[in-house]
């Protein structure tokens, strides 16, 4: 099949190469962050078969990557599931799946903003031995502030093109696999010397799912793993700005998903080693530490005068992923702007830095608007925010699997080949990822999930992740007033997308 044609945008095409594209995406994941935060709850959930959990939460992943990639080698557009779905299912199913990738970024961006300045003054606080200091993240104005300027710089940065990105991106991912791989190496070496309180030998039974107590929480597990993977498909959304945009994105997600996986269970079977999975002092289990595991071990594993790399680790994964996040959103947006699904403004392109300068600075403010406005209304609004992330990225990656299978639908009997990495592959990845959107959205009803508020006796999580999906359609509706042709499939089907230069 012939690559498939598409519309040109003006984006500084080959800035980035098969190691930049691929370490785009494992910033954007932001793996030291992901597990800090997802360690504790993780065992809450299933025990010693965390590692096992990880195992399965990639799975799902590894089949929608494959879908990714064989989409972007037919039609390399950083509209990337937008684009593809529109192509696929036509232009209404394919504006809500990058609604859901673009709410489900701001959500993202917004966390990952408050994650960094939580551990802003936490490092401070370490650095100078001073409580007080630390205890400036508990100031609500002083904490939005300091996030609002995180946001901005991150919003500047991604704004200069892929040039800077990259740079930025080499030592800030350098920096958490070399001290991830460090913790690791003394975690197990000292869990295997003996004598430490509630550590406890490797078994190959971690690594076995269907260990798991009860099927309700390998499922809980499961989302919580789930989260850990998503970003990866940020290196898809620079695919016209990568050297090779057909096969090299796709590379890129391949290698990265295994970087992600091989470093998440490394990590996890270390920590459990040293730790253990109880609930007491350093336990991987204790309710006190599960929001942040790394807090509670930094100085156990690496002492006094190293711990405080994990804490840069930490700063550094959250910051680096608050600027790669930046990527998707922006390009996703530029992508619907140029095929007419939003307003023309947001398809501009600035002339030196060729990065989608409008769409990136309206992405920066949505998110500042979105967390300031949160973190003054409730807290608990935005802790249930965050936990109906889960539901938008279930949303956008399946519909993206399915679509997948059905563009190709005509040439599934080709090859074996062509069959299931095309075909079956795709489908067991977009069913898995629903099954778990429908589970995740039934648990959603009781109050009980997330923070355990409610609307008129319905979770507020279920209020929160259906009504921003609901926020789309109706916004959709809006834009087929503004834009008939788009609607009407006039402008972009996988036959009429044509490749035009910039008038």
């Amino acid at each position: 099949m012939s690559v498939g044609k598409r519309r040109a945008k003006g984006l500084s095409g080959n800035s980035v190469g098969l190691l930049g594209s691929a370490v785009i995406g494992i910033s954007t994941v932001a793996p030291v962050y992901c597990l800090t935060s997802t360690l504790g709850p993780t065992v809450g959930q299933v025990g010693v078969q965390m590692p096992a959990v990880f195992l399965a939460g990639f799975l799902p992943m590894l089949l929608v990557a494959f879908a990714y990639r064989e989409l972007n080698k037919a039609v390399p557009d950083c509209g990337t599931s937008f684009t593809w779905t529109v192509q696929a299912f036509g232009p209404r199913v394919g504006w809500m799946c990058g609604w859901g990738l673009v709410i489900a970024t701001i959500i993202v961006l917004s966390n990952l903003a408050g994650v960094a300045t939580s551990f802003f003054y936490l490092l401070l606080g370490e650095l100078t031995g001073s409580d007080s200091v630390a205890g400036l993240d508990g100031n609500r104005p002083v904490h939005v502030l300091t996030c609002l300027a995180f946001i901005a710089v991150a919003t500047a940065v991604s704004y200069r093109g892929m040039t800077a990105t990259k740079g930025v991106q080499y030592a800030l991912v350098g920096l958490q696999l070399a001290v991830l791989a460090v913790f690791v190496v003394m975690a197990v070496s000292k869990a295997r010397s003996g004598g430490l309180p509630g550590s406890i030998g490797f078994s190959l039974s971690w690594l076995n799912p269907f260990g798991v107590q009860s099927f309700a929480a390998f499922t809980a597990g499961l989302s919580l793993s789930i989260f850990m993977y998503w970003g990866w498909d940020a290196c898809l959304t620079v695919n016209e700005e990568t050297q090779g945009s057909e096969k090299t994105p796709g590379r890129a997600a391949l290698i990265a998903m295994v970087v992600l996986v091989g470093s998440y269970l490394l990590t996890a079977v270390a920590a459990q080693m040293f730790a253990g999975v109880g609930e007491r002092g350093t336990g991987l289990g204790n309710p006190d530490t599960a929001d942040n595991v790394f807090a509670a071990l930094a100085d156990p594993v690496l002492g006094s005068t190293l711990g405080v790399l994990l804490f840069v680790a930490v700063l550094a994964s959250a910051a680096a992923s608050l600027q790669t996040t930046f990527l998707p959103v922006a390009r996703t947006v530029l992508a619907m702007s140029t095929y007419q699904a939003l307003p023309a403004s947001f398809a501009r392109v600035h002339p030196r830095f060729k990065s989608p300068g409008r769409a990136t600075i309206a992405a920066g403010v949505a998110t500042g608007v979105f967390y300031a406005v949160m973190s003054f209304l409730s807290e608990n609004v935005l802790i249930d925010t965050i936990y109906a992330l889960g539901l938008m990225i279930c949303f956008y990656y399946s519909i993206t699997a399915f679509a997948c299978a059905w563009y190709f639908r005509g040439e599934l009997r080709g090859s074996v080949r062509d069959a299931f990495f095309k075909g079956v592959f795709p489908v067991l990845g977009g069913v898995l990822l629903a099954a778990v959107f429908c589970k995740t959205l039934y648990d959603m009803w009781n109050p009980a999930y997330g923070s355990g508020s409610s609307v008129f006796g319905v979770g507020s999580v279920f209020v929160i992740g259906v009504g921003l999906l609901a926020v789309g359609a109706v916004l959709m509706l809006l834009m087929q007033r503004r834009s008939p042709a788009f609607f009407r499939g006039e402008v972009l089907t996988r036959g009429t997308a044509a490749l035009v230069v910039e008038e």
